[in-house]
């Protein structure tokens, strides 16, 4: 094995934490802040890369800190190391309610494909790097971009996702359509693409979107039930909502409702 391999114990229901428990030497990967607590014996290092173990190079450091620029997320990443003998713990917890999710990379033929903000960590030695669309429609309309965050390696790394999850098995050709914001990811070998959701009623009154995403096996993928990006404008909307009249959640009738339940200014 090139990546280190590591113990871990994943705590908590809603809001979880993974605690990794490191043997002399080992070593984890974690996006900035994500990081929770540690033992003693452990120490904090900034790393300039993707995390593997083939970025020893400036060249090499260069090019993987550029991929994960490209992603959204900072050209730096947190390494943990257990510089003392005996075994020690550290712990790094999810951003917001939802499901941490194990993945031993050997299990999905060393590559798991997943939306930019889902790594939380990773054994030392997992390459965390990109996946680019080549089609220019998943690339503008299928709700990820042209990017996505792909981990590669033969070690464990953990991601996140909000709400409840859900793992599905597809055959050979066996196709899932799924909400673009609701892919936490898929391992190798799915075909990823998006498709016109069609008719004119659901088009302009549907509130679902013009496309959901299309996931075809063989392969497994991870499904969310509540992506960030909804939750984030669940709340900005009733944010902005909130010093001023309720918009009745697309009720006609919605001030009435706020006579009746006691909501007004008067």
């Amino acid at each position: 094995m090139t990546a280190h391999e590591i113990d871990y114990e994943i705590i908590g229901e809603e809001m979880q934490y993974v605690e990794i428990e490191l043997d002399p030497q080992e070593g984890v990967i974690a996006e900035a802040g994500s990081f929770m607590m540690m033992e003693d014996g452990i120490k904090m290092d900034t790393i300039f890369g993707d995390g593997s173990q083939n970025d020893k190079g400036i060249m090499g450091k260069i090019f993987g800190a550029g991929k994960r620029l490209l992603t959204g997320e900072s050209l730096f990443m947190t390494a943990f190391y257990n510089e003392v003998v005996g075994k020690k713990k550290v712990s790094f917890a999810s951003p917001y309610p939802g499901k941490i999710i194990p993945l031993d990379l050997t299990m999905y033929g060393g590559k798991f494909v997943c939306q930019k903000d889902a790594f939380l960590c990773a054994a030392k030695g997992v390459s965390v790097g990109i996946e680019f669309s080549r089609k220019l429609g998943r690339g503008l309309f299928g709700g990820e971009g042209f990017i996505m965050q792909k981990l590669e390696g033969d070690g464990m790394a953990f991601v996140h996702a909000g709400g409840t999850t859900s793992r599905k098995e597809l055959r050979p050709g066996e196709k899932l359509k799924v909400d673009t914001g609701c892919i936490i990811g898929f391992s190798k070998g799915v075909h990823y693409d998006i498709e016109f959701v069609g008719g004119i009623k659901n088009t302009i009154f549907g509130g679902e979107g013009l496309f959901f995403a299309t996931l075809t096996g063989p392969g497994v993928v991870y499904i969310q039930s509540l992506p960030f990006s909804r939750l984030a404008n669940r709340v900005l909307s009733l944010a902005t909502n909130a010093g001023g009249k309720s918009r009745g959640e697309g009720s006609i009738l919605g001030g009435l409702g706020n006579l009746l339940d006691g909501d007004n200014n008067f």
